[in-house]
């Protein structure tokens, strides 16, 4: 979806918080997540669909839902997917590292497009650039928007520190992840994560030192 720079109007991001019960292997049995939405007011993606999709769908209102976005695919985090993709007729993308979690929940079910690195998403007037992240999942990605000053994190942060729900992956890898493509973005970044409050990356990079 893309806007000519006569009529193009504003992108905002908005988040619609929902709750549910986690498979065994999650640290905590219940817990709940952010998805957050970001459009205009004619279209939106969908960032991490968990738990809730009527929720999800007043959150969208009467925007057309452009696609179904995974930055990772434990269960608490696209349980959802399914059921908004076929109510909306949206595709699904996930990095193709995470179709084994994606299997888990979803067995029946492909991702319609992968998310890869260096791939650009565009809503409105604005792209969002993927960055693999690997580490608290092999899949893990991050969108971040140059034009909003924004970061879309997933749990990749949360993993980093002791409040992911579940243990990363692959520690060492998601340190690096971590160092090398979030705390070198300009510090004013607002990281909106899989849980929890959004704060500037700045915030973020004090708390792991």
């Amino acid at each position: 979806m893309t806007d000519s720079p006569d009529t193009a109007v504003p992108v905002t991001v908005s988040g619609v918080v929902t709750s549910g019960v986690l498979p065994p292997e999650a640290r905590t049995r219940e817990g709940s997540a952010n998805v957050w939405i970001i459009g205009d007011d004619r279209g939106a993606i969908v960032i991490d669909p968990a738990h809730d999709p009527v929720a999800i769908s007043r959150g969208l209102g009467d925007r057309e839902l452009m696609a179904v976005v995974c930055t990772h695919a434990h269960e608490s985090h696209v349980n959802a997917a399914e059921t908004l993709a076929d109510l909306t007729s949206a595709p699904i993308l996930l990095h193709p590292a995470d179709l084994p979690l994606w299997y888990r929940r979803h067995p029946r079910r492909e991702p319609d497009a992968p998310l890869l690195d260096g791939e650009v998403l565009q809503i409105g007037a604005v792209e969002l650039e993927v960055r693999h992240t690997p580490g608290y999942t092999p899949g893990s990605v991050c969108l971040y928007v140059p034009a909003l000053a924004t970061v879309f994190t997933g749990d990749t942060l949360l993993g980093h520190g002791a409040s992911g729900e579940y243990a990363p992956d692959d520690p060492e890898t998601l340190r690096t992840s971590v160092a090398g493509r979030l705390f070198t973005l300009p510090p004013e970044t607002t990281v909106y994560s899989g849980h929890g409050a959004a704060a500037p990356i700045s915030a973020w990079a004090a708390q792991a030192e």
